[in-house]
């Protein structure tokens, strides 16, 4: 792929996670009044890009934080809503559920948290976002820039989302 390409895809990724965050944007009215809700919050699409034809990045709302994988091409999607999928990333293994979204189609996410009271700000819960995003896509780099001294090994086995905002993703072997 050239890095036109691969631009051009990157492009349509950030849209589509936008679009996503606009459908929850629509939601917030009715969700504010739940006991979920933070309302020192807003909805947001965090380092959306493409990965292996699907966007990938992540939800930000006041109610919860997800992974978000949704395909570039709607016609690609066929999981059944509610369909638990493993999918390998740099980190490992993580299980995502399938759902649908009017207007989006396929989509499926990775529940990182809810709800979302532990963060004060925005900023606080976008910073979250981006750290877990790096965590998932870049794990060597980011054990790096955590333990320089280490080397990071690599998942043999799935992890899942406590393990993940644990740091499992940096534990090593013996």
């Amino acid at each position: 792929m050239t890095a036109e390409v691969a631009a051009h895809r990157d492009v349509e990724a950030r849209a589509a996670g936008e679009a996503v965050a606009a459908i929850y944007r629509a939601a917030v009215p009715a969700m504010r009044d739940l006991p979920v809700f933070n309302p020192a919050l807003d909805v947001a699409a965090i380092g959306f890009r493409a990965l292996d034809d699907h966007a990938f990045g992540v939800i930000v709302t006041p109610w919860f934080m997800n992974l978000v994988r949704l395909p570039l091409d709607p016609a690609t999607a066929g999981r059944s809503q509610g369909e638990v999928v493993t999918r390998v990333l740099p980190v490992g293994a993580l299980e995502f559920t399938a759902g649908q979204l009017d207007g989006i189609g396929g989509i499926e996410s990775c529940s990182l948290f809810s709800p979302m009271f532990d963060f004060a700000d925005q900023s606080a819960a976008e910073a979250a976002a981006e750290a877990a995003l790096a965590a998932v896509l870049e794990p060597e780099q980011v054990a790096d820039e955590t333990l320089p001294s280490q080397a990071p090994s690599k998942m043999a086995t799935t992890l899942d989302r406590r393990g993940l905002l644990r740091g499992a993703w940096m534990e090593r072997r013996p």
